[in-house]
Parts: structure tokens; C-alpha cells; sequence
């Protein structure tokens, strides 16, 4: 590729005038070829209007080699032949920079720019131009080489929303000015990119679940365009202007997509599902993906795609592999082919839900622009110290050979209050080198994802997130350059950089630098050692349940958060139990955080009230942030105190002393005061706490229909819980300690059964489960025995999955078994981690743990799939499970653990 050196236009400003004083200006000649990459170009117009602005007068020349014009800014790469005649030692020295690295250095008077690319070139101005504006004067002596760590450094942005489209599905969201009014708004996407190119980011990822249905039009397909005609072509020239723009300043869009999602006008017209992720791959769908495919890279040939093969297909197998090798990887070559292109544009495999390594052996040898893409704490960020089995995975990724990205996803621990801790992300990103050798970055908004380019401040005409979460942009962009840098450097930097943005002394911007970091370290702790889950369906901010502290597993407990994204330690049941039994504890505690995060939001408070006096610039966002370090804070209490209270509850488990359930009192009511200081901090300052607004919110509350996103809904959960708990307790005196929960048995619902392999049966002990095995039932929780119980074949379920057919008058709710171990012959618990669509008949949250045993198996979590009156048909991945009845919608279910595994017994009636 031919590489060239470029001029730009000068830029005359007036004089500056200060008190009558005129300041001359000096002369700069910046020197360039006619031909040119447009990096470079706007590399040029970044560093001229930079001197500009510091008193020096621009001029422009042609040269084709070099001038002796001591007043010269000479940029180029470092092959061309304007540079021939440069001492060899300076040549040597710039020889060693490697993609997007540059050189600085200045002979006599010339300043000389040389990149290792256009982007090395453009990065050199951008840094020179810094230095300029930093000092507020050119600097005499410069010597400068550098390069970036990171391969790929990219931000995301989501074209999604808080809530559904009226007929669609998760992540079914059409191009369109209704949805997304900001998508067309060029000055908006002026501002971001130059946001991008200031912190060196060199990739832009655009999510969603089917965008060709948007971008494109197919000849065989044409019903399967989902906008109108003037959509399109807004969509068209949207994209084009961004890609033109990006491509400027170095940056690579990339499209992302799901797997397999179809557009809706095209599923209505062959009577199909815009999504079925038990579906097999079909060879009308297949073909219409290819096309898309095709018709895309035709298209937009410079645009790379990110291929999410998980979470809307079934997860790992062989069609996957299929998919990926078979539809997707020809699809681009046909694209190629007919723009005539050779040079493969880059895909990018998303390593979720999916077996990448294997997916990867078989990609490898069809494709060879390929990389990896996976989260670096899930959808949270909990340490920077990851390891077990993530570690594990992420190390193998790396070592196919091809670049693997770290995903920093979601930050549902971290929404909606603002974070800034340099430290915690330095060392984040360190750990993507040192433990992960990932070499890319891929970064998600701080928080609102789900709600872009707004944030959940409650604010007159909104705020957009790339005002108010400028530090987290900028942060994660500097140590994906460089994250090797001198930490007392760094806390005077960024002391530097926050000062300037508020207005404030080094001392004051110290001072909030050190409130960020002490409440930085907040969320991360508390979602490690006392969350549910690293994925979205837990929104931290708004608290915890009682019960989902005490009987994590009842809620589909996420155990890899505590065995690789947390640093060794014990869960509160754990520590619970060893505390009991008398034995030694591991690692970080659940005491001990509950110490460490008081202390932290202690300092935070106390670091940003030490700023306040001295901040004269955007005082309104400096209260906005102010106000986040009090939420930090009161939040940090509400969970010491109520894990402080948890753990008298679950001694209580084991001494059946209900002077440890007295004990556990105080605690609790402090809990729901520190709580209630919670609401009041975010009753006028926030909209919500979670942009996710739909059924995949699940602790501590189901978000159905913009339910339980704000503090203010919580609390009243909160202290109904404190008041049953009052209750039980006097309950428990009244009857001199002991005290269980009444036994209700479900009833069950008649229903029609259309599924001739079905063979219903009498659902108690020692009844025969499966059509094939002599397994009978051994222990069975009261409650569903006597239901009309579905056999099935093992077999079958294991080779094909389980499919149930049938008619119902009225709303019921059917009962489904899961195997209670991890095993690829049990079907997997509904999983929202993975599967997006694991609420749909709200089926994700346990009903009875441990609720039924099959001689020869692990003990069963009992799951409700909710369905309304009419014909249905439910259908489940592969792998053995239990179908054991229906039951009348209406009928009360309560939660509760049958403790069939012999591991204690349930004590959540305490507070349901």
C-alpha cells in the first residue's frame, strides 16, 4: 500500500489582544505532499489549529523532499521518501515503532512527525498538539517515540432500548428516526468521534440483534426490508458519513449481530419466530442470513462485523460451528467476491455462550482475519485480579494466535452513579495483559447502555453520557495506550486534568480524584462477595432481598463470579457455616468487606467535601458527582448492615436460638435506614437506577414493565421485609422457638396434552419419571405431590430436547425439573447470563430448590413456565429434565427450599 505524506489548509486567526497589548505571532511552516491519507490530513488540522490557539501563524508548503526551513513541521511515515535524507540515527529510531506508533523529534528548529502507518502519523500530531495545549507553547527539545499497547482500543454503542418495540423481541430494534433520533444527528457524531480520536480509540462497535434488515435490500428477499423506503436511505447515507468520518481518525466501525435473529417482516411472511433459540438451522434462514451477509460486505467493504453466535441460537455444539463456517464465513466471501475485493475485512467472533476455541479451529482454515472477543468481569466490573476457569478461557483464546479482545460489558454493578478510579482501571487493564494476554480493548458506556446517549440523571433536556462520563472514557483510553505508567505520575496527572475540569487548585482536583477512587472500590466489592450474578439481571444500586443473601441458589446463583471474577473468599453462606462449625475462613470474607466498603465511602465523602470549597467551573455537575459519593456511601451501609444481619440469620439456621434472630434485628432496621438515606440522595437527582427495563431484571426485583428501576419502588419491599421478619420472630416466642411454614399442596390444572411421545403419570414416590430408565422418584417435596406428571423419554430428551404440546381453557403454569449439577446430559436451568429469552414465561427464578430426588440423580430445582389460555407448544434444549404437571396460574406459589439434599433446612419464610 502506498504511503504518502499530506499538507493542510492554513489557518489565519487574529491577533491576540490582551489589555491593549498586541502579542506578534510566530511563523510555522507545516510541510506535506499532495497525496495523502485522510488520517493524516485531519492528524494536520488537529496540530495547526493547536498552534493556532498559542500564538503562531500557519503556512502550508508542497515539498517532495525536504526543506532547510528551520521553521518546519515535517509529517510523514516513516518509508516514504521525504525522509531519505534524515540522519541515520533518526531513521534507525523511528524504523522501531510498530503499528500506529510514532516518532517526534526536532533538529535545530524543524519539528519532524514520522508515524509507522497514517495512524502513527495522525497520533504524533494529536500528541504534539497536546504538549502545545497542555504548556500553552511549543517545546523546544522533543524526543518522543511511542506506540500503543492495546492493538485495538474500542468504545460501544447500543442501538437498543430500555424497554421492547411493540411486537418485538430482545434486541429487535430497526434503524429508525423514532427509535433512535440521535443516530442522525451528524454534529452529535462529530463530537464523539473527536471524543474517540482525543483518547486514541481506534474502534467504534455498534450493537444489534439484526442491523442488515436496516442497511440493506435484497433481490431475493425484498419483503425483509424493516424500514420504510426515506428510512433507508437516511440509513444509508448515516452510515456513510460515519464510516467516512470515523476513517478519519483512524477509527474501524464494526457492526455487531446476533445469532440467529430474523427481521420481523420476513418472519411474519414464512409464519416463523423472529427468535427460537432451541430452533435448528433451517435452510430458508440460512440462505437469507448469507445473502445478508454478502449484500453488507458489498456494501460496506471497509466496515468489519462482530459475530455473537450464542444466546439467540442454542449455545455450544456443533451448530455453531455450522453457522459460523457455513453461513456466516461465506457470506463475507461472497460479498468479496462480487466488489472485487481480495483483502479480507476483519471478523470478530464474540467468545459468549459459544465454544470459540473449537469454533475457531474450524474458522481458521476458511478465514484468517479473525479475533476473539470476551468479557473481562462479565456484564460487571469486580477485580482486577480474575482467575479460575475465565482466566483459564480467556488465556486459551489468546494463545490461538489471533488477537483477543477484553470486553469491560454492561457495568450493571456500576449504573446509574458515576465512576472514576483511575487505579482500579489501570490495573484492570494491566490484567488484561498480564493474566488474559489480551491485546484489545473493547469498552462499554459507564452506565445507560440501554438508554444512549442519555444518562439517568435527572436533569432539564437530559445529559449525555459523553459529557458526564468523560473521566471514564478518557481513563480506560489512556491505559489501553499505555497501561504501564508511574502511579504517582498518573494521580498528578489526573489531579491535573480534573482541575482543569472544574476549575479547582491540584490540591482539589486530588481531593475528588481520591473520591473517585475510594467509591470506585465499592461496587466492585460488594457485587464480588455478596451478588447473585456478574450479568444485567442484577441491578446492585437498588439492593438485595433477605433471601437472596441467605439462599443464593434459589436464584440461580452465578458461582463463576465468586470462582474467577473475585478474588479468593467465601460467600455469606459459607462463612455462615464455617463460623458454626468452628473452622478457619479463606481469603476475603464477607465481614471483611462489609468493613472495607464503610471505610471506603467514608473517605469518598470526606475527600469530595475537601474539594467542594475550591471547584468555581461546572458547579452543577460537580454537585451531581458530590451527591453519587453520599449514594456510594449510604449504599456501603445498607449492605454492611444487612450482611451484618444475615449472618445472626443464618447461625440462627443451625442453633435454632431465636436470640439469634433478635441479634440479627437492629441490624436489618439500620440497613433500611441507610436505605431510606438512599432514596432521598435519588428521589430528585436520578430517573432510574437500571437502563434495562424488561423482564431480564431480576434481583433484587422482576423488571416488568418499568417496575422496581428506581430506589423509591424498593423501599417499601425493604421495609415490609423488616416487618415480617419482626413478626416471625414473635411468632417463634409465642410458640416456644419453633415454628413451619404451612404446607400447601398445588393443585392440579387440567389440560389437554397434544404430545403423543407424553405419557402422564401419578407424580409421587417411587413413580417411574422417563419412558426408557427404571428411575422412580425417591423423595419428593409435599407440595407437588399428586400432580399428572409428563414422562418422556431420556434418550430423546438428551439427543433432540423436549418438546410439550398442549390445549389449556385457562392461565396455568407448568412445572419443569432441573438437574441440580452441571452435566451435558441435564438440560441447563434457564440461564439469563447466556439466553436473553431465559424469562420469557418467566421460568428464570427457582420455585422449589432441591424439591424432588430421582434414585440415580442429583436432586431437582423445581421452575413455573407461565402460559395464558389457548394452544401452546414449549420447547427445550437438549438434555434430560423432569416435566411434572401443570397448575392453575392463580394459585399461590410460595418460594421455599425442600432441602432434599440434605443440606439444611429453609429458613426464607422468615421474611416471605
Amino acid at each position: 500500500m502506498r504511503r504518502f505524506l499530506i499538507f493542510i489548509s492554513c489557518l489565519f486567526l487574529s491577533p491576540i489582544i490582551s489589555s491593549a497589548i498586541v502579542t506578534p505571532k510566530k511563523n510555522k511552516t507545516i510541510y506535506i505532499l499532495s497525496e495523502s491519507s485522510v488520517r493524516i490530513k485531519f492528524g494536520a488540522e488537529r496540530l495547526s489549529k493547536a498552534l493556532s490557539s498559542n500564538g503562531f501563524e500557519i503556512s502550508v508548503n508542497k515539498k517532495s523532499s525536504l526543506a532547510k526551513d528551520k521553521n518546519g513541521i515535517y509529517i510523514g511515515i516513516v518509508n516514504d521518501s521525504f525522509f531519505k535524507d534524515l540522519p541515520d540515527s533518526i531513521k534507525v529510531k523511528a524504523a522501531t515503532v510498530v503499528k500506529e506508533g510514532f516518532v517526534i523529534f526536532n533538529n535545530k528548529e524543524s519539528i519532524f512527525i514520522i508515524g509507522a502507518d497514517a495512524s502513527g502519523a495522525l497520533y504524533g500530531c494529536m500528541d504534539l498538539a497536546d504538549k502545545i495545549n497542555s504548556n500553552g507553547k511549543l517545546p523546544l527539545n522533543l524526543s518522543v517515540a511511542d506506540q500503543p499497547e492495546m492493538v485495538l482500543r474500542g468504545t460501544c454503542i447500543g442501538l437498543q432500548k430500555p424497554d421492547y418495540l411493540p411486537g418485538h423481541d430482545v434486541y429487535e430494534y430497526p434503524y429508525t428516526p423514532e427509535s433512535f433520533p440521535w443516530l442522525y444527528d451528524k454534529a452529535q457524531w462529530i463530537r464523539y468521534l473527536d471524543m474517540m480520536v482525543s483518547n486514541r480509540y481506534n474502534s467504534l462497535y455498534l450493537w444489534n440483534g439484526h442491523p442488515f434488515s436496516s442497511l440493506i435490500k435484497l433481490k431475493d428477499y425484498p419483503y425483509a426490508l424493516e424500514v420504510s423506503e426515506e428510512t433507508f436511505k437516511k440509513n444509508e447515507e448515516i452510515f456513510k458519513f460515519l464510516t467516512t468520518e470515523a476513517d478519519k481518525r483512524g477509527i474501524w466501525v464494526i457492526q455487531m449481530f446476533y445469532n440467529i435473529i430474523i427481521p420481523k417482516p420476513f418472519a411474519d411472511k414464512h409464519g416463523l419466530k423472529t427468535q427460537d433459540r432451541n430452533r435448528p438451522i433451517m435452510p430458508l434462514i440460512a440462505d437469507y442470513t448469507r445473502k445478508s451477509i454478502a449484500s453488507f460486505v458489498e456494501k460496506y467493504p471497509n466496515v468489519g462485523l462482530m459475530v455473537a453466535l450464542g444466546e439467540a441460537m442454542e449455545g455450544v455444539g456443533q451448530d455453531d460451528i455450522d453457522w459460523f463456517t457455513k453461513t456466516i464465513i461465506p457470506g463475507v466471501k461472497d460479498g468479496l467476491k462480487a466488489a472485487g475485493i481480495k483483502e479480507e475485512p476483519p471478523i470478530v467472533l464474540r467468545a459468549h455462550d459459544t465454544d470459540a476455541p473449537s469454533v475457531m479451529k474450524a474458522a481458521l482454515p476458511l478465514y484468517k482475519n479473525l479475533y476473539t472477543e470476551n468479557k473481562f468481569n462479565g456484564e460487571a466490573l469486580t477485580t482486577y485480579a480474575p482467575r479460575g476457569a475465565w482466566a483459564e478461557l480467556n488465556r486459551k483464546l489468546a494463545a490461538i494466535g489471533t488477537i483477543n479482545i477484553s470486553n469491560v460489558h454492561i457495568l450493571a454493578n456500576l449504573e446509574p452513579f458515576r465512576y472514576g478510579s483511575a487505579d482500579f482501571i489501570q490495573k484492570s487493564v494491566q490484567a488484561m495483559n498480564k493474566i488474559y494476554g489480551a491485546k484489545g480493548l473493547h469498552l462499554y458506556p459507564q452506565s445507560g447502555y440501554w438508554d444512549w446517549p442519555y444518562t439517568a440523571d435527572k436533569v432539564a433536556g437530559r445529559e449525555l453520557q459523553i459529557d458526564r462520563d468523560w473521566i471514564w472514557y478518557k481513563e480506560w483510553g489512556r491505559y489501553a495506550w499505555n497501561s504501564k505508567r508511574n502511579r504517582t505520575d498518573e494521580i498528578n496527572y489526573w489531579g491535573k486534568e480534573i482541575a482543569n475540569q472544574y476549575g479547582s487548585d491540584l490540591a482539589g482536583g486530588k481531593a475528588i480524584l481520591n473520591a473517585y477512587e475510594e467509591s470506585g472500590e465499592i461496587s466492585p466489592k460488594l457485587l464480588r462477595r455478596y451478588g447473585i450474578t456478574d450479568g444485567n439481571r442484577q441491578t446492585l444500586t437498588l439492593g438485595m432481598l433477605m433471601t437472596q443473601l441467605i439462599n443464593p441458589f434459589r436464584y440461580n446463583l452465578f458461582t463463576l463470579m465468586y470462582e474467577s471474577e473475585a478474588p479468593e473468599g467465601e460467600m455469606i453462606i459459607e462463612y455462615a457455616e464455617k463460623e458454626w462449625k468452628k473452622q478457619g475462613h479463606i481469603g476475603e470474607t464477607p465481614v471483611q468487606i462489609a468493613k472495607e466498603v464503610v471505610e471506603h465511602g467514608k473517605k469518598a465523602v470526606a475527600s469530595i467535601n475537601e474539594a467542594t470549597a475550591s471547584v468555581t467551573k461546572d458547579k452543577d455537575e460537580f454537585k451531581r458527582l458530590k451527591n453519587d459519593m453520599y449514594c456510594y456511601d449510604a449504599m456501603a451501609n445498607f449492605y454492611a448492615e444487612k450482611v451484618k444481619a444475615a449472618l445472626w440469620i443464618l447461625r440462627y439456621k443451625y442453633s435454632n436460638k431465636v436470640s439469634d434472630l433478635e441479634q440479627a434485628l437492629p441490624f436489618l432496621q439500620k440497613s433500611v435506614n441507610f436505605y431510606a438515606d438512599l432514596v432521598k440522595l435519588t428521589n430528585d437527582n436520578y430517573l432510574y437506577a437500571n437502563s434495562m427495563q424488561t423482564k431480564q431484571r431480576k434481583i433484587p426485583m422482576r423488571g416488568v414493565d418499568k417496575t422496581f428501576i428506581h430506589w423509591k419502588e424498593m423501599l417499601p419491599v425493604f421495609t415490609t421485609e423488616l416487618d415480617h421478619f419482626k413478626h416471625s420472630i414473635d411468632s417463634l416466642k409465642s410458640v416456644n422457638g419453633s415454628i413451619a411454614a404451612k404446607v400447601i399442596p398445588y393443585q392440579t390444572a387440567e389440560v389437554k396434552i397434544l404430545s403423543a411421545d407424553a405419557k402422564v403419570y401419578k407424580l409421587e414416590k417411587n413413580a417411574s419419571i422417563f419412558t426408557d430408565t427404571i428411575a422412580i422418584v425417591k423423595e419428593i417435596a409435599e407440595q407437588i405431590v399428586g400432580l399428572k406428571a409428563l414422562g418422556f423419554s431420556k434418550t430423546e430428551q438428551i439427543k433432540n430436547g423436549t418438546e410439550i404440546r398442549f390445549t389449556t381453557p385457562k392461565a396455568v403454569k407448568l412445572m419443569i425439573g432441573f438437574f441440580n449439577e452441571k452435566n451435558p446430559k441435564y438440560l441447563a436451568p434457564p440461564q439469563l447470563e447466556i439466553d436473553a429469552s431465559a424469562n420469557d414465561y418467566g421460568q428464570s427464578e427457582i420455585k422449589i430448590s432441591n424439591g424432588i430426588v430421582i434414585n440415580g440423580f442429583p436432586p431437582a430445582n423445581v421452575h413455573t413456565y407461565s402460559f395464558a389460555a389457548g394452544t401452546h407448544t414449549l420447547k427445550l434444549a437438549k438434555g434430560a429434565c423432569l416435566v411434572l404437571g401443570f397448575i392453575d396460574d392463580k394459585q399461590e406459589l410460595r418460594i421455599f427450599n425442600a432441602g432434599l439434599d440434605g443440606r439444611g433446612k429453609d429458613i426464607d419464610w422468615l421474611f416471605e
